[in-house]
């Protein structure tokens, strides 16, 4: 006799780094990429302040004059055709990824409503049943009209804000993913 029980949910990874991540998807430009070129890098950490090392970052954002290469993004004709505003970054072993892309634009068609510059990002680990969303926001944009923004909590939006510096001539963005506990990321429900 077969039993009718459902099968219980079981936790992803640690399979990352061998299957998901087999090519590098860190690099989300070329040379002929309109737009600012920026860093973004950070680290992932558990709910002890533990580094996790075999986490993946996966970031979709818009392009320089914020269009998605989507069907569903009505301004999608006007895109650059090499830049997919899709990547993916493992950590090492301090927990730390990064990518190198371009800032984006602000999305929306009009300009009293659009969204401000921002990456999504979904967080993969192990111990998670599904993927983590959130969004990185940029410490030197003007974030105050955001819709989305407005919603977290004042005290909580600094967990979803990276922090701006320069390094080498080059615009970096410090974005640190806290999966629990003290300083916990804001983290988005995506049903």
């Amino acid at each position: 006799m077969t039993s009718r029980l459902p099968t219980p949910s079981q936790t992803v990874g640690p399979f990352f780094h061998d299957c998901f991540l087999r090519e590098p998807m860190d690099v989300l430009v070329t040379d002929q990429t309109p737009g600012e070129r920026i860093r973004v890098e950070g680290r992932v950490y558990d709910g002890a302040g533990e580094p996790i090392d075999d986490a993946a970052i996966e970031i979709w954002q818009a392009d320089d004059a914020g269009r998605y290469r989507h069907p569903a993004d009505l301004m999608t004709s006007a895109t650059d055709d090499g830049f997919l505003g899709f990547g993916r970054s493992a950590t090492d072993e301090t927990g730390a990824y990064w990518f190198e892309t371009i800032k984006p634009g602000r999305v929306g068609r009009n300009p009293e409503d659009a969204q401000s510059p921002h990456l999504s990002l979904h967080v993969f680990a192990r111990g998670l049943l599904d993927s983590l969303v959130t969004r990185l926001y940029f410490g030197d944009e003007d974030n105050s009209l955001d819709a989305v923004l407005k919603r977290v909590p004042e005290g909580r939006r600094s967990t979803v804000i990276a922090t701006p510096s320069e390094r080498d001539g080059r615009r970096v963005y410090v974005f640190d993913i806290v999966l629990q506990g003290d300083n916990e990321t804001v983290f988005f429900c995506t049903r």
